[in-house]
This record gives structure tokens, sequence and C-alpha cells, in this order.
């Protein structure tokens, strides 16, 4: 009879021991209920012929599958944080299909899931703005008729909420919806366009997951990361740091907030319990004080955005006519005017005058209190243009510019208003540091971190965008930024996908900076993979939001089609490429010109060229088949050449295909 080994009863009773306190570990581990990305969900678009990954939560130590009705399936055990990831191949572009993800006591099932293209859209309001438009005062071209011809079940769109993350978030709130008149109102009309054009195109479902906020700045959508080793930002990102959040974020928690609205009905019905501002007896006297026409940014506030009252006691002797309130240039970005405690007006739109009457009726003789609330969003906010009040019968003018009572009532946190008029203790006792410390929607690195982080790794053919309004100005740190931003997207995303851009539109700003930012874009073509939509004749002088999207949509999905799909179309419009200079003249090659230019007129205008002095002067321009010689009388001796170099212009020169050519310089 054979005797057992000491050694290996040893070896087996550790083994049990092991055993037992494997099952010991995984039975302590909190259960979790079985969840998925808010990108994973009925009606989801997957990128076609790829390995597409899918992730979510459970149980640590259990075992989770996806399970495709195309044939395809892949499991994968849960780590120990609760997080689960796992990758499954995608056919060629079809459906629908259903994806099932099971686990030990779950199972979700994902209807109506199609196989196509998938497209990133982003960036500021131009790309946000829906097909609908932002009505009343930048509508969309044919929006009407545009939303009722919207009629695509392979089309589909889900939106990322506005959101301000100090941390990279691993989730967001979403729905894919199918684009039918019923739907397709609120989709960014840039991203409908661009893939309507690719699905009569390809013929292939077409999804798009659109991420935008207005007025916003490129370092928002960049990570910490890459800020950082760009040299860029370091007191903002220092003040942001994890040791002073939870310090500043107790403090905010000291005061009520408001949700900010994201409909017309939602604005309508705001309740800020701030109406007392607005009445003839409220005691002003302890406000700062400022001459109007003023911007919130130059004032003694709490931050940049937010609510503002404006207070100003006004006296008037004559009441034999009614009197007229005006704005020429508008308020930022709205605002509700009262007279002794009655509203004479109110108006959403930062680009519209203002214009109230005021019933004599309302008026008493002496001192009567004018009281204008103003809401701005982000950006510029205040008053814009001349402030004036007149006595409409014989426009007699009375003083009113001196004097202004203000007060900032609310902030912006976030994507709240903090009512700061709630806890005047916690306003005046703000903890060390506040004023350096900022967590908004112009923060450097807190929309990467809310609206981008979680949508990677979902798979994607590449990114269309639409934004550098909000960086006029900075034009050098753009050149940098936002090649940088496009390498952090990739980087992220472990993927070297396809980036297009919409060059921004012209626009008087009245700073004459735009044309250095519209070059940075250009500049920003030396990054591989990208191309750039120009928008050079759809400009509009006095709206930053241009109402023709079909066009630019329609020039983003030209890159696609002739960089991705292989497809014979011109991809742009003529960009700068190299000039010679013979005697008194200059010489200019284009890219994108194989064809032959053509001038709106003529000939093209909008040419300057200079000598070593750099002070540019007109030049007569025209074309010679592919190229463009310019000549001034004014310069015997020219050195640099530039085109469309104005804040606002209207493009004069096109390739044959119809298609602009983009602003230039030459001088460096």
């Amino acid at each position: 009879m054979q005797k057992n080994h000491p050694f290996k009863s040893f070896l087996f009773v550790i083994l049990i021991l092991i055993l037992f306190s494997c099952e010991q570990s995984q039975r302590e581990f909190e259960k979790i209920n079985l969840s998925l990305n808010s990108l994973f969900s009925d009606h989801m678009v997957l990128q076609q012929n790829d390995e597409v990954t899918f992730w979510g939560k459970y149980t640590p130590a259990q075992e989770v599958s996806v399970i495709a009705s195309w044939g395809e399936r892949s499991s994968v055990s849960v780590d120990t944080t609760g997080q689960w990831t796992t990758r499954i191949k995608t056919p060629r572009a079809g459906g629908p299909f259903t994806v099932t993800v099971k686990a030990k006591d779950s199972t979700i099932t994902l209807n109506d899931v199609l196989i196509g293209e998938v497209w990133l859209a982003s960036g500021q309001s131009n790309m946000e703005m829906p097909l609908k438009g932002f009505m009343p005062n930048d509508p969309i071209n044919n929006s009407e008729e545009e939303i009722a011809n919207a009629n695509f079940p392979q089309i589909r769109y889900i939106d990322v909420p506005r959101t301000i993350a100090s941390l990279p978030a691993k989730k967001f709130s979403g729905q894919w919806n199918s684009v039918s008149p019923e739907t397709a109102s609120e989709l960014s009309a840039t991203a409908y366009f661009f893939a309507r054009k690719l699905h009569l195109e390809l013929d292939v479902p077409i999804g798009i997951i659109s991420s935008n906020w207005g007025g916003t700045p490129v370092e928002s959508w960049m990570s910490r990361e890459k800020i950082i080793t760009l040299g860029e930002f370091e007191k903002e990102l220092e003040a942001i740091k994890a040791e002073n959040i939870k310090v500043f974020e107790d403090w905010y928690g000291k005061f009520p907030t408001k949700k900010i609205p994201r409909t017309d009905e939602e604005w309508q019905n705001l309740d800020l319990d701030d109406t007392a501002y607005g009445s003839g007896d409220f005691d002003d006297s302890k406000w700062n004080t400022t001459t109007l026409p003023a911007v919130v940014e130059n004032l003694q506030v709490f931050n940049n955005d937010g609510v503002y009252w404006f207070r100003k006691k006004v006296m008037i002797e004559d009441l034999t006519s009614d009197y007229t309130f005006k704005v020429t240039g508008g308020i930022d970005d709205s605002d509700i005017t009262y007279v002794n405690g009655q509203k004479i007006g109110s108006t959403f739109g930062y680009n519209i005058p203002r214009n109230y009457t005021i019933p004599k009726t309302l008026l008493v003789k002496g001192e009567n209190t004018l009281a204008v609330r103003v809401i701005d969003t982000g950006g510029g906010g205040g008053f814009i243009g001349e402030v004036t009040l007149t006595k409409n019968d014989t426009d007699t003018a009375v003083d009113i510019l001196e004097g202004w009572s203000y007060a900032q009532i609310a902030g912006i946190q976030m994507s709240d208003f903090l009512l700061l008029h709630k806890n005047q203790e916690a306003l005046d006792n703000p903890p060390e540091g506040l004023e350096s410390f900022k967590l908004d929607a112009h923060t450097p690195s807190t929309l990467y971190n809310g609206m981008i982080h979680p949508l990677i790794p979902y798979a994607i053919k590449g990114a269309i965008w639409y934004q550098g309004e909000s960086n006029v100005g900075r034009h050098d740190q753009y050149l940098k930024l936002f090649p940088g931003m496009i390498e952090d997207w990739r980087e992220r995303w472990n993927d070297d996908f396809s980036f297009y851009f919409v060059q921004i539109a012209p626009f008087e700003y009245g700073n004459g900076l735009s044309p250095a930012l519209r070059d940075a874009q250009r500049k920003s073509l030396k990054t591989p993979k990208t191309g750039m939509a120009v928008t050079m004749d759809i400009g509009v002088a006095n709206n930053i939001h241009p109402g023709n999207k079909q066009d630019v949509g329609d020039r983003l999905a030209r890159l696609a089609l002739a960089n991705d799909y292989g497809k014979d179309v011109v991809a742009s419009g003529p960009l700068y490429e190299s000039h010679t200079i013979s005697e008194n003249r200059i010489t200019i090659a284009f890219e994108y010109a194989e064809g032959g230019l053509m001038a709106q007129n003529s000939n093209p205008s909008g040419f300057e060229i200079a000598g070593d002095d750099k002070i540019f002067h007109p030049a007569e321009a025209k074309i010679v088949e592919d190229m463009v010689e310019v000549s001034s009388p004014s310069v015997n001796v020219p050195k640099y050449v530039r085109y469309g170099w104005k804040d606002y212009i209207t493009g004069s020169l096109f390739n044959t295909e119809g298609l602009p050519a983009s602003s230039f310089t030459t001088e460096e």
C-alpha cells in the first residue's frame, strides 16, 4: 500500500486554502449591476470592417460576453475595479443587427444596430448650431424645408450633453436617434449636411457623435497632459489641480444652483429669484458703479459669465411724451429691461440692437429707475455700442451714461447658474486663491474631461471640427494648440484617424485679428491626414453664425469622400502653395487649382502686396490659367503678398469646381 508523501499533503492543504481565499475574496466584492457606456444603446452605429471596443461595469471577477447577431462574440473577465473592456469584429456596412451583452445574472440586448461609418463632430457654436438654427436671430438657410425632408433612418446621431469636469469622466448620458423630421431639428446642421452627403454618395449607414459647446476655446477640448507638454496655461492648470478642487467645490456648495437652460421654453421660465432688483425702491447703494457702455469682463465681478443687474436713477421732468431706450450694438447675450419695476422689453440675442419704448404712463416726474438684467453665457458680455434715452416727440436726449450701479447675482459653475445673491456671507468670505480658480467651459481641459474622454475608445472613422472664433487674437498660440489637440485625440484613441475642420468664416470682429487665426488654421494642414473646408464666400458681416451650413457640410464631406473613400471629387478650394517674384509682379501658385481658377467678377479682388517695409497696398490681380499675377503701382519691388486679409471680406477667387480660395499671407 502506497503512503501519502508529507510534502504532497502540505501542497494540497495550501491549494485548498488558496482556493478558499479566492472564493472568499470574490464573495467580498460588492455586486455591481451590468452596465454599458451610453454610446452602446438601441439604434447605434458601429464602424464597419473594424474591431470595435465595448466597455462597461459589472461585478469584479465575473465574466461578460458580447454576442453579435452577425456571428461574432467575445468574452472577458471583469477587473477588480468593476471595469470590463472587450473587442469584437464588425462586418461590412449593413443591418439592422442585435448585440447581446450577457453576464451571470444579467442580459442587455441592443436592438436596431447598424454597421456603417462613424464620425465625431465637435467644436463651438457653429458646429453646435442645430438644423432649426439659433432662433430668432440666427436661422439656418431653408431650415423648415430641410427639416421636413430630413427622412434618413440610416443616419443616426447621439448628442453629448454640455458637461464640465475637473477630471476625465468615464460616462455621459445620451441616446442614439434616427434622423427624421421629428428629430432632425436638434441635430448639428453642419454634421447633418456632412452625414447626408456621405450617406447618399456611399449608400451606407452614417453615425454622428455630436459633442459641442458654443463660445469655447480650443484649450478646453485638450487633455491636461497634452497642454502641459506644450508649455501652455501653467497657471490655470495649477489652480485647478486636485488638492484645490475640493476646497473651492465646498465653497461653491454653499450657494443654491439652477440648471442653465437648453431650450427656448426653459429660458422663458428661468426663475433666479432676483426680480426685486428690477424694482424702483431697491437699495443698490452698496453696489459698484460704472459708466455705459460696459462689458462685464472689465468690471469687478465674481467671474466673467453669469447674471448681472445694472441700475440707474434717471431724472425726468417732462412727461408729455413717451421715451425710447436704445443700445445700438445690443446686449450680450440677453436682457430684461425694467422702468420703475415694470418690464418694458426683453431680447435674447447678443447682436440684436435694443430699442424699447417707455410709455409716459410708467414714468413719474423726478426720479425714475431704469434696471437691466443681463445674462452672459460665454465670451464677451454686457452693453455694446451707443446707449441712449431720448424723448420721442423731440428726440431730446437724457444723460444716462454715468453712475450705473451693478452687481453680479449669479455666476456659472459647471453647467449651473450659481446663485451668489442667496448667500452674501459666503460671497463676502471666499477661500484664498478664488480669483485664480476658474472651472468652467473656458478652463483648459474641462471639456475634454467631460465631453471627449467618455467617448474613448469608441471606434470612429474620423472627426469633423468647427471652432476657432473664441481663439481670435491668439493665433500664434492656436498654431501650437490646434495641431496639438489633433495629436492628443489620436494618441488617446490610439488611432491615426482623419481630421477635417472648417476655417472660420469672415465676420466683422472689429479688431482685424481674425485673418491671422484663419491662417493659423491653414498652416495646421501640415498635420498629416487633415483637411480644411474654406468658407470665405459664405460669411456674414454682422453675424458670426452664417446660415449657409449646407455648403459647410458639403465641403467637409468632399474631403472625406476624396481622402477616405476614394471618390473622384475635388476636395478643397485653392490653397496657397508658393510664389515667385519677377520685376514688379508676384505670381502665386495654388493647390487644388489643376482645372484652373475663376473669379467672382472678371478679376479677383482682395489681394495686397508689400515691399521690404511690409506696408501692404491694394493690388491688381489677374488669373493666368491656374495661377494669379499680382502687382501694384505703389510697390515697385514687391516681396510679400496676401489675400483676404480682413475680418470680413467676400471671397472672390475660386477653382473651377466653385470652391473658394483660402485667405493667406506670405509674411512670416
